[in-house]
């Protein structure tokens, strides 16, 4: 008995479970940090390009009879797209208390809004395209390339929401002590409203300053 005992003691005690169980933040965490920095940084580069060829080009911006860029829609694409991050929070504190209505709502919604952004973003295409190119000029590449490649971001954030959302209809493994990778995702979208905010003050704002 003192021996059963003693395994029991030896198998729960703190050196054990210090051993066995994860300490800190796991590698999917770590992962999805590092690939935000890294895409971080792309859209430094991009925006302090953007910046630095405005202030080389001359007092004229945008060049070459280009009209200031309308604010209107960039602003309604912003009151989309800011509060689509609300619903993930939603769906992620949710699914930790294990209500998985609550994930898949908050993740719909988010959807629902990321598309909306894109509709508007092709629209505003729809009509800018009317007067540049991304080949006119400088301008033309530097605001086709900004705007596009925050784009393709919230696609593949869409993505991501979407595989979580079809997962969980499914019955994924989802649960409170199971949402990490609801997580992961959440710190992608947040990341991609953040990048948007620094877009609207660079592309839309900064000429009319």
């Amino acid at each position: 008995m003192s021996d059963h005992g003693g395994v029991v003691a030896a198998a729960t005690g703190a050196e054990a479970l210090s051993t066995e169980l994860p300490v800190g933040r796991s590698a999917g965490w770590w992962g999805m940090v590092m690939f935000v920095a890294t895409e971080a940084t792309l859209f430094a580069c991009l925006l302090g390009s953007y910046f630095y060829l405005r202030f080389q080009y001359g007092p004229t911006w945008p060049p070459d009879g280009i009209e200031t860029p309308e604010l209107l829609t960039p602003l309604v694409m912003t009151a989309v797209l800011l509060p689509s991050s609300l619903p993930v929070v939603w769906a992620e504190r949710g699914i930790r208390q294990g209500q998985r209505w609550r994930l898949r709502s908050g993740l719909a919604a988010t959807i629902v809004l990321g598309v909306t952004f894109l509709a508007l973003e092709a629209a505003e295409y729809a009509e800018t395209l009317k007067q540049f190119t991304m080949t006119t000029d400088v301008y033309g590449s530097l605001f086709y390339l900004i705007t596009g490649f925050h784009g393709l971001h919230v696609l593949v954030g869409l993505t991501m929401l979407g595989w979580l959302l079809a997962a969980s209809l499914r019955d994924g493994s989802f649960g409170s002590h199971r949402h990490e990778r609801v997580r992961n995702a959440a710190i992608y979208w947040h990341f991609v409203d953040l990048v948007w905010v620094a877009i609207l003050f660079t592309v839309y704002l900064s000429p009319r300053l």
